[in-house]
C-alpha cells in the first residue's frame, strides 16, 4: 500500500489518507476507531524521527492482519521530530494479538528505516510497485549490494548474533581498511535491551541505531529487543563478559536485575534511536570511571543504581524535579488501595447506613442473608485497605529513591507515622527519610565478603532501626501536631474561605488533568477522608475534587458533540470515550485534547473546574468515596445540587473552547481566503480590499 505523492498537510490527515487504502483492502474493520487507537499512541509519545521519518502505529481491535502503508510527502508533515517535518511517513497496524511471524516483519523494517541507503532509495523511486518491493525486501537498495551480500553470508542479520557475540571481535573498520598485523586490543563490549509501549517500531529501530553506532565505533554490542514478537533473552555469559550496558526503555525491562554491577545508562528509547553514540560514548565512560549499579565490582569508585525515578528521568534534572516525582512516585502506588478502599466503605455505608462502622468483626459474626452483614463486610475490608494508605505511601516514595531497599524502612516509617497520628504528613517524611538512609548506607564501601548479605540483611537491619528511632523519638510528635493543627483548620473552614479553597482545588484539578498537580490536590483530599471518622470539612473537599476533575473530559465529550466541525474525526471519536471516562472522574481522558490544543483546552478546563469546585463548597455537598464519579452519587450529601456543580462547570468549560476554537478556525479562514493580506498592518489606508463572496 503506497502513496508516492502523499498530499497531507498533518499527521492526523497522513494516517487517515494511508489507513483508508487499509480499510479498502480489507485490513482495518472500523476507520475511526482504528484512527483514534493511532491518535491515543501518538498522544503518548511522538512518532517523528530524525532523518525526516514518521512512523505512526498501534495495536488494535479494528486490526485483522499486521499491515504497512508507505506515503511520501513532498512537502513534509510534522510528526514532532526534533530535526523537522518528515517526508517518508510509515503507518504500522497490528492487531490487538498479531502472531510473532508477522510482527518479526514489521520489526525488520523498523530495522531497515536506520539504514540511509534504504531510505534514500524510498525517496528517488518513481513506481510504488518498486516502493513495494523496497520495503518487503524483494530489492535491494541502490548501493546496497554489498550488505545484501554480507546479510546473506551472515544469516538473519549483519550484526553478530548474541550467541556468537563473544567470539566476533568488531574492530574492523566500516570502510574496510586492512587490518594493523598488531594483535588489536580487545574490543569494548556492550549489551542493551531495547523497548517501547507498542513493542513494533522504535524497539527495533533503537536497536539498529545501536548496533549502527557501535560498529562505527569499534566496540561489540549485542541488543536484546522486548518486542511485540516476544524476546530472546541474552546469554549470560555474553552479559557476564559485557563491559557496560546500555537500557532503552518506555516501559520495564523484564528482568533487569541480570545487568547488576555494570557501569549503565539507562535512558528512553527515542534517545537510543536519535543520539546512539552520545549514549556509547557514555557508558564508556562511566566504565573507565568505575561506575557501577548496586552490586558492581569490588573497589569500585562507585555509584549506586539509578533509582525509578531517576531511570524515568532526563539529564541535568534539578534536585525539585527530583522530589516532585520522588514523592509521586509513591501517592500513584497509594491510589488503587485508596480507590478501592474507599468505595468498599462507601459502599458498606450506601447498604448498612452510617451506624455500620460500629458493626462488630465479621469475623464474630456473619449472616450471609443479612444486608447489614454484607455492609459490615464491605466496611471492614474498605478499612483495612485504607489502613495501608500510609505505608504504601512512605514506602514507594523510598522506592523512587533507593530502589527495592528503600522498601523495608519505608513501610517501618509509614506504619509508625499511624501509629504516633502522624498522619499523611508523617508518611511523607518516613518516605523521604527512609529513601536518604538506604542512598547514605549503599555509599558505605563495605569488604566483597559481605557484600551478599548487604541487601537482605544489613541495608534493612540499619535503615529499619535508623527510621524507626527518628519517628519515635525525633519527629513523630511535631508532625502529629501540625497534622491536627492541619485538619483543624479544615473543620473551620467555612463562607468565603470555604469557596476559594474549593475553587483553587478545581483549577488544581484541572491543571494537568491526572499529572503532578492534580495528584496533589487528589492526595490532599484522600488524606482528609482516609480515617475512621471523617469530618464534613474533609467530606466536602473530597467531594469539590472528584467533582472538578470530572469536568473537562465531560465538557470535551460535549464539545464535540455540539460543534463538530471545529474537532477532526479522532477527537471526535475520543470524545465519545470521554462521556464514559468524565462521568467515572478520568480527568485523563481529556488528555488527547489537551495534547492537541493546549492553549485552549487546559485554560478553559481550570475555568470550568474552578466553577465547579466553587459550586460544590457553596453547597455543601459531601462525599465519602474517593473515586466513583457518577457511580457514586447516591453516596454524596446534596446530590442534586452536586450535580448542578458539575454540570454548570462542564457547560462553562464547553463554551470557552468552542468559543476559542471557532476564533481560531476564522483567522485560519480568513487567512486562506487573502493570503496576500494576512497582516492588516501592511495595507494601504483607503484602498479597496477585495470581499470575498
Amino acid at each position: 500500500m503506497v502513496d508516492l505523492d502523499l498530499s497531507a498537510d498533518t499527521k492526523e490527515a497522513a494516517a487517515r489518507a494511508l489507513a483508508e487504502r487499509m480499510a479498502a483492502r480489507g485490513r482495518v474493520t472500523d476507520l475511526e476507531g482504528f484512527l483514534a487507537d493511532v491518535a491515543a499512541r501518538e498522544a503518548q509519545l511522538p512518532t517523528g524521527l530524525d532523518g525526516g521519518i514518521g512512523i505512526p502505529h498501534c495495536r488494535s481491535e479494528h486490526v485483522t492482519a499486521p499491515t504497512l502503508a508507505f506515503g511520501r510527502s513532498a512537502r513534509g508533515i510534522d510528526f514532532g521530530a526534533a530535526d523537522g517535518p518528515a517526508d517518508l511517513v510509515f503507518l504500522i497496524a497490528a492487531p490487538a494479538g498479531a502472531d510473532d511471524a508477522h510482527l518479526t516483519i514489521l520489526s525488520s523494517l523498523a530495522r531497515q528505516l536506520m539504514n540511509a541507503e534504504f531510505t534514500d532509495a524510498l525517496r528517488a523511486v518513481a513506481d510504488p510497485a518498486r516502493a513495494a518491493a523496497l520495503i518487503r525486501g524483494e530489492e535491494p537498495a541502490a548501493g546496497d549490494e554489498d550488505s545484501a551480500e554480507r546479510a546473506s553470508a551472515d544469516g538473519e542479520d549483519s550484526v553478530v548474533a548474541p550467541a556468537a557475540a563473544s567470539a566476533v571481535a568488531a574492530t574492523a573498520p566500516a570502510t574496510g581498511e586492512p587490518q594493523p598485523s598488531a594483535a588489536p586490543e580487545p574490543p569494548f563490549r556492550i549489551v542493551a535491551v531495547t523497548s517501547c509501549p507498542t513493542g513494533i517500531a522504535h524497539t527495533y529501530m533503537a536497536a539498529e541505531s545501536l548496533e549502527n553506532a557501535a560498529r562505527e565505533a569499534g566496540v561489540e554490542i549485542v541488543v536484546e529487543t522486548q518486542g511485540s514478537a516476544g524476546f530472546e533473552r541474552l546469554d549470560p555469559e555474553v552479559i557476564a563478559a559485557a563491559d557496560g550496558v546500555i537500557l532503552a526503555h518506555d516501559v520495564p525491562v523484564r528482568e533487569k536485575g541480570r545487568f547488576a554491577g555494570k557501569p549503565t545508562v539507562d535512558t528512553g528509547v527515542k534517545a537510543a534511536v536519535n543520539r546512539p553514540g552520545e549514549l556509547i560514548g557514555e557508558v564508556r565512560a562511566k566504565a573507565a570511571r568505575g561506575e557501577a549499579t548496586a552490586g558492581g565490582a569490588a573497589g569500585s569508585a562507585g555509584t549506586a543504581a539509578a533509582t525509578p525515578v531517576e531511570r524515568g528521568g532526563e539529564p541535568g534534572e534539578g534536585y525539585g524535579t527530583r522530589l516532585r516525582k520522588w514523592l509521586m512516585s509513591g501517592v500513584s502506588y497509594m491510589v488503587p488501595f485508596v480507590a478501592a478502599g474507599g468505595l468498599l466503605i462507601a459502599l458498606g455505608f450506601a447498604i448498612g447506613g452510617y451506624e455500620i462502622d460500629k458493626a462488630p468483626s465479621v469475623t464474630d459474626h456473619f449472616a450471609w442473608a443479612q444486608a447489614d452483614s454484607w455492609a459490615a463486610l464491605f466496611f471492614q475490608i474498605g478499612g483495612v485497605a485504607f489502613a495501608f494508605l500510609v505505608p504504601v505511601l512512605a514506602g514507594y516514595i523510598a522506592y523512587g529513591m533507593a530502589d527495592r531497599p528503600g522498601l523495608v524502612p519505608g513501610f517501618v516509617g509509614g506504619s509508625i507515622a499511624l501509629t504516633v497520628n502522624a498522619g499523611f504528613l508523617g508518611g511523607l517524611a518516613a518516605g523521604l527519610i527512609s529513601g536518604a538512609v538506604v542512598l547514605a548506607v549503599q555509599r558505605v564501601r563495605i569488604p566483597k565478603a559481605l557484600r551478599g548479605i548487604m541487601p537482605v540483611v544489613v541495608i534493612p537491619l540499619i535503615s529499619a532501626a535508623v527510621v524507626g528511632f527518628l519517628m519515635f523519638v525525633v519527629i513523630g510528635k511535631p508532625i502529629a501536631s501540625a497534622q491536627e493543627a492541619m485538619t483543624d483548620w479544615l473543620d473551620g473552614l467555612s463562607g468565603a474561605n470555604a469557596v476559594l479553597l474549593g475553587a483553587l482545588l478545581g483549577l488544581m484539578m484541572c491543571f494537568d488533568l491526572g499529572g503532578p498537580v492534580n495528584k496533589v490536590a487528589y492526595t490532599f483530599a484522600t488524606a482528609g477522608i482516609a480515617v475512621s471518622d471523617p469530618s464534613d470539612s474533609a467530606m466536602k473537599i473530597m467531594a469539590a475534587v472528584m467533582a472538578a476533575g470530572m469536568v473537562p473530559p465531560l465538557a470535551m465529550a460535549l464539545a464535540t458533540t455540539v460543534r463538530a466541525r471545529l474537532f477532526n474525526a479522532a477527537e471526535r471519536e475520543n470524545g465519545k470515550a470521554a462521556w464514559v471516562l468524565g462521568a467515572s472522574f478520568i480527568s485523563e481522558g481529556a488528555i488527547p485534547f489537551a495534547a492537541a490544543d493546549p492553549l485552549r483546552v487546559i485554560p478553559s478546563s481550570m475555568v470550568g473546574g474552578a466553577v465547579t469546585g466553587a459550586l460544590s463548597m457553596t453547597f455543601d455537598a459531601t462525599l465519602r468515596a474517593p473515586h466513583g464519579g457518577i457511580f457514586v452519587v447516591p453516596l454524596i450529601g446534596n446530590p442534586l445540587l452536586y450535580l448542578v456543580a458539575v454540570a454548570a462547570g462542564v457547560c462553562v468549560t464547553t463554551a470557552l473552547v468552542v468559543v476559542l476554537k471557532g476564533l481560531r478556525k476564522q483567522a485560519r479562514d480568513s487567512v486562506t481566503r487573502d493570503p496576500g493580506d494576512a497582516d492588516p498592518s501592511t495595507r494601504t489606508p483607503g484602498a479597496k480590499q477585495p470581499v470575498s463572496a
